[in-house]
């Protein structure tokens, strides 16, 4: 080892416990307790006392004791791990009643989906932005061994988890782009939610721990530069409307002169055709309705 460097995390890997059946061992225990209770009334109802009856009674409830330590439950979509004296010796995903040497101890962990939302926290964009997120998060435990041994409490390093990769993925995508040149935290969902995901997924593996589903479930401006950012992008909305609008106009104007020109209607000069080029942007570009104003007159 590197002198000075983070010695590695030795990774616990999940395996299968040796476990019985509740049920059997029930039987099992049913069956010592009749015949304890048989050697008990036996013994105690004659007249000379067998001496082999009342150890198998003292015999029977031992065994019936250490039994009866042995039993637990597992509900669906729960595992227990089994301990001896701390080492980890499997885990045990078999629902209903079970069964184990009685000198194991049992850990129970839930496999269930948890769904979680994360808090708002705010974040600067790839632009300098602050803005606030907000997750929604879908989790679950695959590998319990690692779940319960290799992070001091998986919740809480699944919560930590979500706010380090949600400030990531806002850090790395700008809030809006007017132009819908770029991937951004507004406009492109999925593809965000993506990334979140698999972020999540690396991150939280060291926990045996994936994720199913991912997404944002908050996304604005912080509420400091919201009033100026909702003006900004009023802006930007009004430009790009406006550079489509001339675009347009220009180009209806050009199929105007070229039309006139073949068909042969009118012959216009560069003089005419700028008043009439003029007339025309005017016409199309305005916000009100225009005035027609006849000329009775000559140009010149």
């Amino acid at each position: 080892m590197v002198e000075g460097a983070t010695p590695a995390l030795n990774r616990s890997r999940e395996t299968r416990a040796l476990t019985q059946s509740g049920y059997l061992m029930l039987f099992i225990w049913l069956l010592l307790l009749g015949v304890a209770a048989w050697a008990a009334i036996t013994n105690a109802n004659a007249d000379i006392q067998v001496a082999w009856k009342w150890a198998v009674v003292a015999g029977s409830a031992v065994a019936g004791s250490l039994i009866l330590c042995g039993f637990y439950l597992i509900n669906p979509n729960e595992a227990a791990a089994i301990q001896l004296f701390g080492a980890y010796k499997g885990t045990d995903r078999e629902s209903g009643l079970r069964w184990v040497l009685p000198w194991l101890s049992r850990k129970k962990i839930a496999v269930r989906a948890n769904n979680v939302i994360s808090d708002k926290i705010k974040v600067n964009d790839l632009r300098g932005n602050p803005i606030e997120m907000a997750a929604q998060v879908v989790w679950r435990v695959t590998d319990t061994a690692q779940a319960l041994f290799d992070v001091d409490d998986y919740k809480e390093f699944v919560m930590a988890q979500i706010e380090a990769a949600v400030r990531s993925i806002g850090s790395r995508y700008p809030y809006d782009d007017i132009e819908h040149q770029e991937i951004t935290l507004r406009g492109n969902h999925d593809e965000v939610g993506v990334e979140l995901r698999k972020a999540l997924i690396e991150r939280l593996s060291v926990a045996g721990i994936t994720v199913d589903e991912c997404g944002l479930t908050h996304l604005a401006y912080a509420q400091e530069i919201a009033g100026a950012m909702l003006r900004r992008q009023q802006a930007e909305a009004v430009i790009s409307a406006r550079k489509k609008l001339v675009e347009g106009a220009v180009t209806m104007v050009e199929m105007a002169l070229n039309l006139l020109s073949e068909k042969g209607v009118v012959e216009l000069d560069d003089e005419r055709k700028a008043a009439m080029v003029s007339n025309l942007m005017v016409v199309l570009c305005g916000e009100r309705d225009t005035q027609p104003v006849v000329n009775a007159g000559s140009l010149y």
